[in-house]
């Protein structure tokens, strides 16, 4: 018996399995390119190869296995491609097996590591939010929440981030429902909600400043599924005496990025659309200070409006927030 045919053979295996591996990374570029630039006619042979500096013979032969098993359709016409029902069976697989509660976990502890405070879970469930997940902060004071708790969305934070991203007539329902104040900084006027939600939309996250509660402030952001929907959100909460308008510009964009990274596990395209705008990666630093700020006038008036409203006062339908 020969050695060498022994030796060789495993040899002479490795280069046919990276050539394997490049070309199933060469198909998998190919089938995000169609996800991410197919429109309804779907995309063109050319524009593939272009994209991707490959030649058409070489899209085509990655193509065929793709076509073979539906996670690509071809148009018998115009020769475009388009995903197939097999990337959609594929995605409600994946979509089956996702809990939000478990999807969030990680990054939840993960953000309560990093700002020493308590951070919640939430879904919407209209016109309230119902807590799903807690991690208490490090300091003896523990927040009121509980798991399970019903809070209505017009006055916190988490709330705010959910409405903010609903359609008219589900901030009108909430509204219909009632916004008697809980506290005299509670938002219970619906032009001053609407207002307060287009800040929200603007800075990316929601501030609650002793709405809910008195000497409590907090920072939310919106978290979204598959298609699009805010149906929950992720929030920082803390005392004002360690929740200072400073530290909730601080904090505001690390809730953010937490949340984003959490939408994109569930499905959500909003986390590339939103880091492409701000240029913001959808994760938490190790140091935990965020890699950029936006630069609304929302963040930049925290501390005066804050500062000038404590001065003077507030009135109840809707002098409590910080912007």
């Amino acid at each position: 018996m020969s050695h060498d045919t022994g030796v060789d053979g495993p040899r002479a295996a490795k280069p046919a399995a990276r050539n394997q591996s490049s070309s199933l990374r060469r198909a998998l570029a190919v089938l995000d390119h169609v996800r991410d630039h197919a429109d309804a006619r779907g995309v063109s042979l050319t524009r593939i190869a272009e994209d991707l500096g490959i030649s058409k013979s070489t899209v085509l032969r990655l193509t065929g296995p793709l076509l073979d098993g539906d996670l690509l359709t071809r148009d018998r016409e115009t020769g475009w491609f388009r995903l197939g029902h097999g990337a959609l069976r594929l995605g409600q697989a994946y979509l089956s097996s996702l809990d939000m509660r478990s999807v969030a976990a990680d990054p939840l502890r993960r953000l309560q590591h990093v700002v020493g405070e308590t951070c919640h879970l939430v879904v919407y469930d209209a016109p309230d939010v119902v807590y799903i997940d807690k991690v208490e902060n490090e300091h003896n004071v523990r927040m009121a929440s509980r798991v399970g708790m019903r809070m209505p969305a017009y006055r916190t934070a988490v709330g705010k981030a959910i409405l903010a991203w609903l359609g008219e007539d589900d901030v009108q329902d909430v509204i219909d429902a009632g916004m008697p104040p809980r506290t005299e900084r509670t938002i219970t006027d619906p032009a001053r909600l609407a207002a307060e939600l287009e800040r929200v939309r603007m800075s990316g996250y929601a501030v609650d400043d002793r709405e809910n509660e008195p000497e409590v402030r907090c920072v939310a952001a919106p978290i979204f599924d598959h298609t699009d929907r805010a149906v929950g959100a992720l929030s920082v909460s803390g005392l004002t005496s360690r929740m200072t308008p400073a530290r909730v510009r601080e904090v505001g964009p690390m809730v953010e990025r937490a949340a984003l990274d959490i939408s994109r596990v569930l499905g959500s395209s909003r986390p590339r659309r939103r880091a492409n705008r701000l240029e913001l990666r959808s994760e938490i630093r190790p140091d935990g200070r965020p890699e950029s700020r936006s630069e609304s006038r929302y963040e930049s008036r925290l501390e005066s409006r804050s500062e000038s409203r404590a001065d003077r006062g507030t009135e109840n339908h809707g002098g409590g927030n910080l912007p």
